[in-house]
């Protein structure tokens, strides 16, 4: 088992479908093998934060605009606001992607700034900017106004989209936010070779549902 990367794993569990049983599964995995966290959908934070209560190295996080960063400022901080009050500490919000394609740059860095105001300092904030999506220009464009907005990582991808974290993507996006913010690797990462690549390439932090099977050194068979 490697150690070494299981704090740096966000032990995930977003599909629409996911039960209690496998929240409560979910959190029993981390508190074992010590994940940095849980991610789980809004509806689960507060399960999430009773289960984990006596678990202090692992933390609550959730997503926001989640899968496809349409929905407007003001409702994605209400949703951070309203995370934070039922258990979380950690947000993963999505940016508004068509805003970023069509360079209303203005608006993309005041839609991450609401989330990042609406943390009150209570919660890191996590901005996804969906690399699949997008051009090298564009990843480059959306993690400086991740940055000048004030977020602590910039995520790859929501893992629900066309396609998945990067090696490329995660040094590109190293190499734009500097040593100083937080880079995470999400979508797609299933075994142990493939997190060590991302945490070689500028990842600080792997978002998987395959969690056990990458620390026990196993395949998995996962989309996220």
């Amino acid at each position: 088992m490697s150690k070494s990367i299981a704090n740096l794993i966000d032990h995930t569990a977003l599909k629409p479908d996911t039960t209690k049983e496998q929240i409560q599964t979910l959190c029993a995995e981390a508190k074992e093998y010590k994940f940095a966290s849980v991610c789980v959908n809004p509806t689960w934070i507060s399960l999430a934060a009773e289960l984990l209560k006596d678990a202090e190295d692992v933390k609550v996080c959730t997503v926001i605009g989640f899968p496809l960063g349409a929905s407007t400022s003001e409702v994605k901080a209400f949703e951070t606001a309203n995370a934070i009050e039922n258990g979380a500490t950690e947000v993963d919000m999505v940016i508004n992607i068509a805003a970023l394609k069509d360079k209303f740059d203005d608006l993309v860095e005041r839609d991450i700034r609401a989330v990042v105001d609406a943390t009150k300092g209570k919660a890191l904030t996590k901005v996804i900017i969906e690399s699949s999506l997008l051009t090298d220009e564009e990843k480059v464009r959306a993690c400086k106004l991740a940055v000048k907005a004030g977020a602590d990582y910039v995520k790859t991808s929501t893992g629900f989209s066309t396609g998945g974290a990067t090696v490329e993507d995660i040094a590109l996006m190293r190499k734009t936010v500097g040593p100083d913010i937080g880079v995470k690797a999400s979508g797609g990462v299933r075994d142990l070779i493939g997190a060590e690549a991302m945490v070689d390439a500028g990842a600080s932090r792997i978002g998987a549902s395959a969690g056990v099977s990458i620390v026990n050194g196993e395949q998995a068979n996962t989309d996220y």
